[in-house]
């Protein structure tokens, strides 16, 4: 059904071409590269940007093209699953339809398209969390376990890092052209990003998220010294740590909803070391049983109620809810691991939860490419 819908509604020699940029290899960049090429966005290397773009980008797009069309469990032809992978080939088309680049007026026309792209994808999270869901209530049906889906989760672990490579590079090249960009900014790369303040911001936006469900929300409290900094990309450390003490307040919100006692705070404690940048959550929320540990990685496994079971309309829409897709931990670890980082959580069952968010200062390693 899925290869006939393709021809059907794409033509023989897109899907050819597509099939060929997807066996080309990909290029990775470090944080440091972007870093040093973006600190001159002068029109020459703006223009040298995008000419890599438009090599790299058909490259990356296509080879995801390629994947979402050959998915185990049937989950290629999830309405959901179809309708990103046509996204997916709408901008690899657009890509290569448009015309080598030579000037600065082509270098200003691309980036106004690939700016498009972006915006195109905005929704694949929810659209990709959404077909997830779908496979899931069949396979429940079914009685397949967890355990049997692991060609899922390497695939959405794959997919999901290509795309945090893809927006990262898209986002930088437009960011360049920022007539007046914040000071220490180079794109999205914040020079001299303090994690302190930018944990406080995180925090009290998920603060904000458990007081509108709740009702009331734990304290938190954030050790480290304000004034250190390193280069970073703020945003995404915006949605890593902003994941993580969501995840604690929320534990901590319901082990002690019904108690007498007041709710132990949450605390984040930032650590400047040599090669890493250390940022521990800890709560007294309970802990996750040693047995659930290994699932909290997995795109299929949420201990909240799924968003999509009571509101089924809710679609593809971009709601932050305090949690039911169950993607934030494993997100949030693509996001650590593609500067060179890594997430690692331990628990205390009957206790609480650590999280060890680990962000490499050095910002030489290569984008891991999947």
């Amino acid at each position: 059904m899925a290869a006939k819908k393709l021809c059907e509604s794409f033509s023989k020699s897109l899907i050819d071409d597509v099939q060929k940029w997807g066996c080309m290899k990909q290029t990775g960049v470090s944080l440091r590269y972007m870093m040093e090429f973006g600190s001159k966005p002068t029109a020459k290397n703006l223009l040298i940007s995008a000419q890599f773009l438009y090599k790299e980008l058909p490259i990356r797009i296509a080879r995801r093209a390629i994947e979402l069309e050959n998915l185990p469990y049937g989950l290629s032809v999830k309405p959901a699953v179809l309708k990103v992978r046509d996204w997916y080939l709408d901008s690899f088309r657009d890509l290569r339809s448009f015309p080598e680049i030579k000037n600065s007026d082509d270098e200003k026309e691309f980036t106004q398209m690939i700016k498009a792209i972006k915006v195109r994808h905005n929704n694949v999270v929810p659209t990709m969390a959404l077909g997830v869901q779908q496979l899931k209530k069949g396979l429940r049906l079914n009685n397949v376990g967890y355990q049997n889906l692991h060609e899922i989760h390497q695939f959405l672990d794959r997919f999901y890092m290509s795309r945090i490579g893809i927006r990262m590079l898209i986002g930088q090249h437009v960011e360049l052209h920022n007539p007046n960009p914040p000071p220490d900014c180079v794109g999205y790369i914040h020079t001299k990003m303090s994690p302190v303040k930018v944990a406080e911001s995180a925090s009290e936006d998920a603060r904000a998220i458990c007081l509108r469900e709740y009702g009331s929300a734990p304290n938190i409290k954030i050790y480290g010294d304000p004034s250190f900094t390193f280069p970073y990309v703020p945003t995404h450390l915006h949605l890593m740590v902003f994941e993580l003490v969501k995840n604690s307040l929320r534990a901590v919100q319901e082990r002690f909803m019904d108690s007498d006692k007041v709710a132990p705070p949450v605390r984040i404690i930032v650590a400047d070391g040599i090669e890493d940048v250390t940022i521990k959550v800890s709560d007294e929320g309970g802990g996750i049983p040693r047995s659930g540990l290994p699932k909290i990685f997995t795109y299929l496994y949420t201990t909240a109620k799924n968003p999509l079971d009571e509101h089924p309309d809710l679609g593809t829409a971009d709601l932050v809810t305090m949690a039911g897709y169950g993607y934030g931990l494993p997100i949030s670890r693509l996001y650590a691991r593609y500067f060179g980082g890594d997430l690692q959580v331990i628990s205390m069952e009957g206790y609480g939860t650590d999280a060890y968010l680990h962000l490499s200062r050095l910002g030489d390693s290569q984008e891991p490419l999947p």
